[in-house]
C-alpha cells in the first residue's frame, strides 16, 4: 500500500473526543461569570477555532455580551478550569490508537495542527499517553497564524520534515477543509466529529466513518496525486 509522506491530524473531534471535559471547563465558566450553562449536544458544534471563540459562542448564545475585562478573566478561568481536567472523560476515537500504530510503522511521518493552545494540546496527549505518536504538535499559539490560514499545516509540515507535496491532512470541520485547501493538500474527513454541518457536505477529498478506513483513504488519494 502506498502511503502519504505525511500526515496531519486535527485534534479535537478528529482523534479525540474531548467534547465532554471542554463541555464540562465551558460551564465552569459560565458559571462562574453567572450565565446559564450550555448543553453538551450544542457544545460539540462550537469547538473547533479555539478556547475564546469557544467562549464568546457561549456568551452569544445566552443572548448577551461580556466587556473585555470580563472576557479575559473568563478566558483565563477556562484554561486554568480545564488544564486540571484536560483528560477526565476525554477519549480517543474507536480504531484512533491501532492506526497510527499501523502508519508509523509504515514510516509515515505523523503530526498534529490543532487551534488549541500549545500547552493544552501537550497536556492533553500527554495525559492520554499519546504524545509519542507525533514528530510535531503545533498549537494555535505557536505559530503566526493558526488555522485555517495554510501557514498553520505547512508549519507543522516541516517541523516533521515532511514533503507538503504528499502530505494529507486529516479533520472534523470546516476549518480543517479550508486549511487543506489553502495549503494545497489533500484532505480527509471524519464523519463523527463536531463539524456545525454534515460531514458530507464538507466537500473533503475522502470522508470516512471509523479510522480503520483511514489508510485506505489515504492511499486512494496518493494514488490519484
Amino acid at each position: 500500500m502506498r502511503l502519504p509522506d505525511t500526515v496531519i491530524f486535527d485534534l479535537d473531534g478528529t482523534l479525540v473526543d474531548s467534547a465532554p471535559d471542554l463541555t464540562g471547563a465551558l460551564n465552569h465558566t459560565m458559571r462562574t461569570i453567572g450565565l446559564p450553562e450550555i448543553g453538551a449536544g450544542d457544545v460539540r458544534h462550537m469547538v473547533g477555532h479555539g478556547a475564546r471563540a469557544l467562549i464568546q459562542k457561549a456568551v452569544t448564545a445566552a443572548g448577551t455580551t461580556i466587556d473585555d475585562a470580563a472576557f479575559d478573566a473568563a478566558f483565563d478561568t477556562f484554561l486554568d478550569y480545564y488544564a486540571d481536567h484536560v483528560a477526565d472523560l476525554t477519549t480517543p476515537f474507536p480504531n484512533v490508537l491501532g492506526t497510527l500504530s499501523f502508519l508509523r510503522d509504515q514510516g509515515v511521518k505523523l503530526g498534529v495542527c490543532t487551534n488549541k493552545p500549545q500547552r493544552l494540546a501537550d497536556l492533553l496527549l500527554e495525559a492520554l499517553g499519546m504524545e509519542h505518536w507525533f514528530g510535531a504538535i503545533v498549537g494555535a499559539d505557536a505559530v503566526e497564524h493558526r488555522k485555517p490560514h495554510a501557514g498553520h499545516l505547512t508549519a507543522t509540515v516541516d517541523r516533521l520534515g515532511g514533503d507538503l507535496r504528499r502530505a494529507v491532512m486529516v479533520g472534523d470541520s470546516q476549518t480543517d477543509v479550508d486549511t487543506a485547501r489553502n495549503a494545497g493538500t489533500p484532505v480527509v474527513a471524519v464523519s463523527f466529529g463536531y463539524s456545525t454541518v454534515p460531514a458530507a457536505d464538507l466537500m473533503a477529498d475522502r470522508l470516512i466513518d471509523d479510522f480503520i478506513q483511514l489508510p485506505e483513504a489515504l492511499a486512494a488519494l496518493i494514488a490519484h496525486k
